[in-house]
């Protein structure tokens, strides 16, 4: 059976446009703030969203999400929060994908298991682990496919031919083209740059396939949602709620930029693949 994330990503390619999948940090700046800015995401134009599990050593994330992270935890978010804050944004909307983003430690200290079983009932359609290879698919990749719930796999510009059909191997919804090397925030990639990695990923996979690190801008989303899938925002949204005067403040702008950024992305066409 097809999940939320490929239904909705099937859905906008009949509409001839990408994604605008939006990220933020579970818990940051507190449970009701990120609560509320989660669930005006989607009407203010998120397509699909990312949601982050707080995690103390967040090494593929720049300064913007490492600071979210340890605000989160801070302000004693556990993971258990984390699935009962999607609980709560299922009761007013079942139809938006949610990706739980982060490292593997939170889940196997919550057993992986107990996990999958609780996300999936909370209402989790994907899950990204950065830190877990193809080489550990038997730890959580696996287990989560058999429990419906797609493993999104990360490529990067130093994924090779030879390594690219192993990292696709077990991947499902679509696949995570980190645009730039480094961590998040910290640089933006050239559409150029970009759109050559695509083409050679899609000779390997068919695939969606969501472009994210280093786009901030709706003309920078415009850009890359001319040619990707989806289009991933994280850092610009996670400095909208560190950079506000309160609380209330930074879930509206974060909800001002996610608009300006889905004009963007509705702005590009799809060019054939």
């Amino acid at each position: 059976m097809a999940t939320r994330i490929t239904r909705r990503l099937e859905a906008l390619k009949a509409e001839d446009r990408a994604a605008l999948v939006t990220f933020t940090m579970a818990g940051d700046p507190n449970y009701q703030a990120s609560l509320d800015t989660l669930k005006g995401l989607p009407g203010a134009g998120a397509d699909i969203i990312e949601l982050g599990m707080p995690f103390t050593d967040p090494m593929a994330d720049g300064p913007a999400i490492q600071k979210a992270a340890l605000r989160a935890l801070k302000g004693e978010h556990t993971q258990q929060k984390t699935l009962e804050m999607v609980r709560e944004f299922r009761r007013e909307d079942q139809d938006t994908p949610i990706v739980l983003m982060g490292y593997y430690n939170p889940i196997y200290r919550y057993g992986v298991e107990a996990f999958l079983k609780d996300a999936g009932e909370a209402g989790i359609d994907g899950l990204i682990v950065v830190d877990l290879p193809p080489e550990h698919d038997s730890e959580l990749c696996l287990p989560a496919a058999r429990a419906g719930i797609d493993f999104i796999r990360l490529a990067t510009p130093t994924t090779d031919d030879k390594r690219l059909p192993r990292v696709l191997e077990n991947t499902s919804g679509f696949i995570y083209y980190v645009s730039v090397a480094g961590v998040t925030g910290t640089a933006a990639p050239t559409p150029e740059s970009v759109e050559r990695s695509i083409t050679r990923i899609r000779a390997h996979t068919d695939l969606p396939i969501a472009v994210g690190f280093g786009i901030r801008s709706a003309e920078q989303a415009a850009a890359i949602g001319r040619f990707a899938d989806a289009v991933v925002v994280g850092s610009a949204l996670i400095s909208c709620i560190e950079q506000a005067d309160s609380v209330e403040a930074g879930t509206r702008d974060v909800h001002a930029l996610v608009r300006e950024l889905s004009k963007g992305v509705r702005s590009a066409r799809l060019t054939p693949a």
